[in-house]
């Protein structure tokens, strides 16, 4: 049907040269040629303040020659918190347990006995993460007041490092959304909101101003994460990613987004979503920092059998200088008709910054793209439906009041502490895993996602190293534009250029480019071979160095933000708007016969 043919239609006729694009408005702070300066306050004895603008291994640094003390962090970034209260970015504040960890590490650091680059660093992490004597609920009814017995494994990994647990920030119900709009909790404000560039670019259109209404969406569903780290709250943050949920409020807020490969990190203690593709996701405000991250979360959990055996070395990034060597594809399929005019633009001047470079740009093909999201949406819900059955309201959670039998009391358990969205999710699941949908559904969608990761395989076989790509189709929109539309929807228009990434298990990552012109966030998302993370990561320092995102201004924001900035910073984003009813899935448009039919199709072909 032609209502079929436009939802699955991804690709363009042609790409052509996406670097004949037109001229885009978005402007980077500075020309992307470029090289940057170094930063002029690196000497000399710092404040508490201008330590929250610094990178993570600069503040690591600073601990370690005693400039500042891990409580004087600790303080510092539990009094921006509270200042910063009004974004939602956080569920529970765990000032308790971050002051006493604080005060272990300074105890360490006085004996001279550093655990590593984290320790005495304030780090927050999703609120879907398991964490011992800490409140974990999902941002849901479900959960509200479930206090796990045990860390999940990249927490327990953070902690043995010496970070400090800060809080746990906000997300969208079971990390089922693409705004961090659908928790329990509220929706999480994007700091980027308030910043001087926004409000000057509204100001210069002669929009009214009215920061209630005017506020941007974080993405999601990392979204608390996401603003925690962008409003320097935090060092870094661990958000997960299913189908981009870390990339995507990266692009939002201005920061670097890592997918790692699927296998290399833990998923113990994450509580599943689609457990074939959640990843633990690393949020920080430049690339260096993620690595770092990732260095200390990498490796072998026995209590995860998914995880990679070998053992992993420290990531450590070199510096790239010559770019000759490298080969970047550009799929075509990826030119998406709603792509903004913008990111387009940006995505051209990406690809025209590695070819003047000496890299080899190239354009490639993933010629199954267009079934990917169909794909995914059938395969998410089914999982969903399967990992969500666990809360019955028996072993832990919610339990509603009704005893009249053990079936109502499930009912009604499950109706109280789910959201429409979870339950529209669960019921889609379960009818493609119905005896007599299974093999049209569920089996077809496992085999097209073979012949997904058979794309990207072939590409890199090729002899392409990195796939440029953007991360969302535009800026981030205002919270009262984005909830017009259906979580549904909104979520198959956002994970467009990510979910096919998960399906793969490939590394991918958001690193930010320029503003846009309403003073908004742009990313663009560099995809590497399957456990080729340092190679990725080494690409996406090259080019963030190119670029030189601009740092958020704040500065009016809350007092302390005005010294912040007193030293350069580095920090990224890029932002989603969806149009023109993209792709629209709602339960009854993924269960039709043209999309059986289409897969089938496929299949035979």
């Amino acid at each position: 049907s032609s209502r079929h043919d436009k939802r699955t239609r991804l690709a363009t006729p042609a790409l052509h040269k996406i670097r004949n694009f037109p001229t885009c408005a978005a402007t980077p702070a500075r020309s992307l040629l470029v090289p940057r300066s170094p930063s002029s306050p690196r000497s000399g004895s710092l404040g508490t303040k201008t330590m929250l603008g610094r990178t993570l291994r600069e503040v690591s640094a600073a601990l370690k020659h005693g400039q500042i003390t891990p409580t004087e962090l600790c303080q510092k970034c539990l009094s921006l918190i509270k200042k910063t209260k009004f974004l939602n970015a956080y569920i529970t504040v765990s000032e308790e347990v971050a002051l006493k960890q604080a005060e272990e590490s300074e105890k360490r650091y006085k004996k001279g006995h550093s655990l590593g680059d984290l320790d005495g660093i304030p780090i927050a992490v999703k609120d879907n993460f398991s964490t011992s004597g800490i409140e974990t609920t999902c941002a849901s009814n479900m959960l509200k007041g479930y206090v796990p017995p045990y860390n999940a494994t990249v927490v327990q990994k953070l902690l043995d490092q010496g970070a400090l647990l800060i809080g746990k920030t906000n997300l969208d119900e079971f990390a089922m959304g693409s705004g961090s709009t659908d928790g329990v909790f509220g929706p999480v404000k994007n700091p980027w909101s308030y910043s001087k560039q926004y409000k000057e670019k509204r100001k210069q259109k002669h929009q009214a101003e009215n920061e209630d209404s005017n506020w941007v969406i974080t993405g999601g569903s990392s979204g608390g994460s996401a603003a925690a780290v962008s409003a320097f709250t935090c060092f870094a943050a661990l958000g997960s990613d299913t189908g981009g949920s870390t990339r995507n409020p990266a692009a939002h807020c201005g920061l670097v987004g890592l997918k790692p490969s699927y296998g290399l990190v833990s998923r113990h203690g994450l509580i599943p979503l689609v457990n074939s593709m959640d990843v633990p996701g690393i949020l920080t405000r430049c690339v260096d920092d993620a690595a770092i991250v990732l260095g200390v979360l990498a490796g072998h959990d026995p209590k995860d059998s998914t995880t990679i055996q070998d053992p992993i070395k420290p990531f450590i990034l070199p510096n790239l200088t010559n770019v000759s060597k490298l080969c970047i594809g550009i799929p075509k399929e990826y030119l998406a008709p709603e792509l903004s005019s913008e990111v387009r633009s940006l995505w051209s001047k990406a690809a025209d910054l590695f070819e003047s470079q000496g890299a080899r740009v190239i354009e490639v093909s993933l010629p199954h793209t267009s079934y990917s999201i169909v794909c995914y949406h059938v395969l998410c819900t089914s999982e969903v439906a399967s990992n969500m059955a666990r809360f019955d309201g028996l072993e832990y959670g919610h339990r509603c009041d009704i005893d009249v039998s053990t079936e109502a009391m499930y009912a009604a358990t499950r109706r109280e502490g789910f959201n429409d969205v979870v339950r529209g999710r669960i019921l889609s699941g379960n009818f493609f895993l119905l005896k007599e949908n299974y093999e049209n559904y569920f089996v077809k969608a496992q085999k097209v996602r073979r012949l997904i990761a058979n794309d990207f395989m072939n590409v890199f076989n090729s002899g392409v190293d990195v796939l440029l790509t953007p991360t969302t189709l535009s800026e981030a929109v205002p919270y009262m534009e984005f909830i017009k539309e259906d979580n549904r929807t909104r979520s198959a228009q956002d994970d467009i250029f990510t979910q096919a990434v998960n399906m793969a298990g490939l590394p991918a990552v958001n690193v930010p480019m320029a503003l846009s012109s309403q003073g908004l966030p742009i990313g663009l998302q560099f995809i590497g071979r399957a456990f080729c993370d340092q190679q990725l990561l080494t690409v996406a320092k090259w080019f963030e160095k190119q670029v030189q995102f601009p740092v958020i201004q704040l500065q009016e924001l809350t007092d302390d933000y005005s010294s912040i900035f007193e030293n350069e910073k580095l920090a990224s984003s890029c932002i989603i708007r969806n149009q023109n009813n993209f792709m629209l899935y709602s339960v009854h448009s993924l269960i039709t016969s043209e999309l059986v039919d289409s897969i089938e199709t496929l299949i035979i072909t």
